[in-house]
């Protein structure tokens, strides 16, 4: 290779190192789906409970209505928000389109699978393989916040995605309680609503 081909080498890897840098200089955004998320499906983890421990006297109907509207909201709200957070300076940075490719997963693995447990519950009449949903959810969560650490750098996301992972067994062991939901409800605030509220504060208020 000749002194100008070397250089050129030189000159390309630095390119990428500054595009790497600047990536995981860019604030993490998508913080206001993860409110909606933790509000949304937590608060109806609590009316869940409710249900259950009989403190709200409503038939089992209800269930299908109070999870079904809540996907709704969120479909909902998720087409709005990312509509807004795609005019944010640092949207298209490689950090935020690595952990939006991460959530994204996150989401499409809920849905795909919460279809699969509805239909084999449907099919052997048995409401055990929903019983696996909530440790499910946090296992993915753990998953999707262990990406977004590694590409952000942010050392208290590798706490979010083991502290998912530890509750998604524990979750487990309260299968078949009305406090599952509770617990459930709990771990949404921690894992989504509390995150997604640190998020936004740091995110950008100018549009571009």
């Amino acid at each position: 290779m000749t002194r100008d081909d070397i250089q050129t080498v030189h000159d390309d890897i630095a390119y990428m190192r500054a595009l790497a840098t600047d990536g995981r200089r860019a604030p993490l955004l998508g913080g206001s789906i993860l409110i909606a998320a933790g509000l949304l499906f937590g608060g109806a983890s609590v009316v869940h409970y409710g249900i259950d421990s009989e403190l709200l006297a409503l038939p089992p109907v209800a269930y299908a209505w109070l999870w079904g509207g809540s996907m709704l909201l969120f479909f909902l709200a998720l087409v709005v928000l990312q509509r807004r957070i795609g005019k944010l300076p640092g949207a298209m940075s490689l950090a935020n389109r690595a952990a939006g490719t991460a959530w994204m997963g996150v989401g499409l693995v809920i849905f795909t699978t919460s279809i699969s447990m509805a239909v084999i519950g449907w099919k052997y009449e048995t409401p055990i393989p929903a019983l696996l949903f909530p440790s499910l959810i946090f296992a993915v969560y753990g998953a999707a916040w262990a990406v977004s650490a590694t590409v952000s750098g942010l050392k208290w996301q590798w706490v979010l995605a083991i502290a998912a992972w530890i509750a998604a067994p524990g979750l487990a062991l309260l299968s078949g309680e009305p406090a599952l939901w509770l617990a459930y409800a709990a771990g949404l605030f921690a894992f989504a609503l509390l995150p997604g509220i640190a998020l936004v504060r740091q995110q950008p208020d100018l549009v571009v």
